[in-house]
């Protein structure tokens, strides 16, 4: 894309208080589309849900996105700047990501995992500063992890590593979060430490999320997705409906409303599949 309309998107983008647009998405594997012509949006400071079953596509999206799959059509755009033209370090200092595959295993320390996530803000061959061991210890201080700082990430737990690895987002301190389903591997408790803590950030946020009471509670907007396709999208009371959930999921849910919050409150009934 040329400077020119560049510079007219980014600065659309910003009149609009769109942080990110993703248009027409689509991609697929052999003959079958995993996504399809999906487009989003998440204004500045928002949390928005990415809601679906078990392989309608919420992945798949979401590495378009934070540009590790190229879309076969549509574009993603942060800021107004075009993610697969911008650079690495130009990303990574841009967008923070949370994602399933980083459950793979360091045989590094935990404070060295946090570490690499101050990468995109130091020069090439640059040593960790005492700045860079304060933004480390208050992240992991943030996700009730530091008393993991000195523990081999190898050795701990599927909950704990999950903590460790929003730690390293955090300590990218980048103004938008893309997280693939955050909350796995946490008990009760710490998903909802989690989500407070990105709630309360204050920064733009996109998370695939499995919980539809946490989605319901917590996202400001929800899309959701069935085989690769958009089907809903709205706040958590237009989306989280009885018929959608059913169509959806194919489980039968009651919802009504919170009187303490307002917000939905779903409650499954699992002898009724459908």
């Amino acid at each position: 894309m040329d400077a020119v309309p560049q510079e007219r998107a980014r600065e659309a983008d910003r009149m609009s208080g769109e942080h990110l647009q993703a248009r027409n998405l689509s991609w697929q594997a052999a003959a079958s589309h995993i996504v399809d012509d999906v487009s989003l949006h998440v204004m500045r400071g928002e949390l928005v849900g990415l809601l679906g079953p078990n392989g309608s596509g919420k992945s798949t999206l979401l590495r378009m996105i934070y540009r590790i799959l190229q879309p076969a059509r549509g574009s993603v755009h942060v800021e107004g700047r075009d993610v697969w033209q911008a650079g690495a370090r130009d990303n990574a200092r841009a967008m923070a990501v949370l994602a399933q595959e980083n459950s793979s295993e360091f045989e590094l320390l935990v404070r060295d995992v946090v570490l690499m996530g101050r990468t995109p803000h130091q020069s090439p061959f640059a040593r960790d500063s005492d700045e860079d061991f304060r933004i480390v210890s208050e992240a992991l201080q943030r996700v009730d992890a530091k008393d993991l700082e000195a523990r081999m990430f190898s050795t701990l737990s599927g909950g704990e590593k999950q903590r460790v690895l929003m730690a390293r987002a955090l300590a990218q301190q980048a103004p938008l979060l893309v997280l693939d389903e955050p909350t796995n591997h946490l008990d009760v408790r710490h998903q909802f430490e989690l989500m407070n803590l990105i709630r309360s950030l204050g920064l733009t946020a996109l998370a695939a999320l499995h919980e539809l009471p946490l989605a319901a509670h917590y996202c400001d907007r929800l899309y959701l997705l069935k085989g690769g396709k958009l089907v809903a999208q709205g706040t958590p009371s237009q989306v989280l409906t009885p018929e959608i959930i059913a169509d959806v999921y194919s489980v039968r849910a009651l919802v009504r409303t919170s009187p303490h919050t307002g917000k939905p409150l779903i409650e499954f009934l699992p002898d009724e599949l459908l």
